[in-house]
């Protein structure tokens, strides 16, 4: 399967086998899960999240003792800490960053001083330009149909758009969990994918039990949206957290300040605790594809299978 892929802009930009990212989850992507997924073939990526400049430090030595493959580091640019995770990557040598949560802008000159290939994700279409005339490499388009924070346009929107103004490749994601999501995706104008939620259920994935058998017992409408009000919309599964929250959310006696906190490690709670009534447990509309519990290799050989088979590439 490998070589079907030779001439695909993504794999050649970043010297890996097969055009797919594992998602930045905060909490969920460590040096295990990204290098499993870059030994299987794909970009594993670390999540920096909250991070400290010694920990992200340290998921990116270990992360290099378990794989000799390119992997990212996700840079979350709201984080008190992402000047010192900025720094780090460029001291370690990591080859290639992902951005989110803010503007990378000031970082971007280091960045590609030191050869990093920098690949931001946009929600929207003006964003998309910002970032290609900034000097991005390449761009994830993340649709509303993902886990975690989202935007407001839906993957099937968004990256066609994206394609029409902006001469990058382009990495699809929110919504996809199989070989027909990625094929879907390739029409649209992508040329590669980023898939979260199946990723969860992986073997290599570190997060509690308890996580991985919500997932798997999700249905369709398994997933709901949480802190539109205070503009950080967030999707994940109905639980007792999102539908207290919910209800707190829509009570306008409630501030603004109390909403952010009500959201205050939920998602640690839910990842590292199992937590089922304080915990986030942040995923994306596709739970209700995920059945089974697989290695990172088997998932993603699945995922290029099944588009093989109807691209007849």
């Amino acid at each position: 399967m490998k070589t079907k892929f030779t001439n695909n802009p993504i794999t050649k930009l970043l010297k890996i086998d097969y055009p797919v990212f594992q998602g930045a989850m905060a909490w969920i992507s460590d040096a295990n899960l990204a290098a499993a997924v870059s030994n299987a073939g794909g970009l594993g990526i670390i999540a920096a999240g909250g991070m400290d400049y010694a920990l992200i430090k340290a998921q990116i030595q270990k992360a290099k003792t378990l794989t000799n493959k390119p992997f990212a580091v996700n840079i979350m640019l709201m984080s008190p800490h992402a000047d010192d995770v900025a720094r780090a990557v460029v001291e370690e040598g990591v080859k290639v960053v992902t951005t989110g949560a803010g503007n990378p802008a000031k970082y971007m000159k280091d960045w590609l001083n030191a050869g990093i290939t920098v690949i931001p994700i946009v929600p929207s279409v003006a964003y998309a330009k910002f970032m290609a005339k900034a000097g991005a490499h390449a761009l994830i388009c993340e649709g509303c149909e993902a886990g975690g924070h989202i935007g407001e346009l839906t993957t099937m929107a968004l990256v066609p758009q994206v394609a029409d103004v902006v001469d990058l490749p382009l990495i699809a994601a929110g919504g996809i969990a199989d070989g027909r999501g990625m094929a879907a995706a390739f029409m649209l104008g992508a040329a590669g994918v980023q898939i979260g939620t199946r990723f969860l259920v992986a073997h290599e994935c570190g997060i509690h039990q308890n996580y991985k058998d919500l997932i798997l017992k999700a249905s369709d409408i398994g997933t709901m949206v949480t802190g539109r009000r205070t503009g950080h919309p967030v999707r994940g599964l109905k639980s007792m957290f999102s539908n207290n929250f919910k209800a707190i959310e829509d009570d306008l006696s409630v501030s603004n300040e109390e909403i952010h906190k009500l959201g205050a490690g939920a998602l640690r709670a839910a990842a590292i605790d199992g937590d089922k009534d304080k915990g986030s447990f942040m995923a994306g509309q596709v739970a209700g594809m995920v059945k089974k519990e697989e290695s990172c290799l088997e998932i993603i050989e699945d995922v290029v299978r099944g588009f093989l088979e109807i691209t007849k590439l």
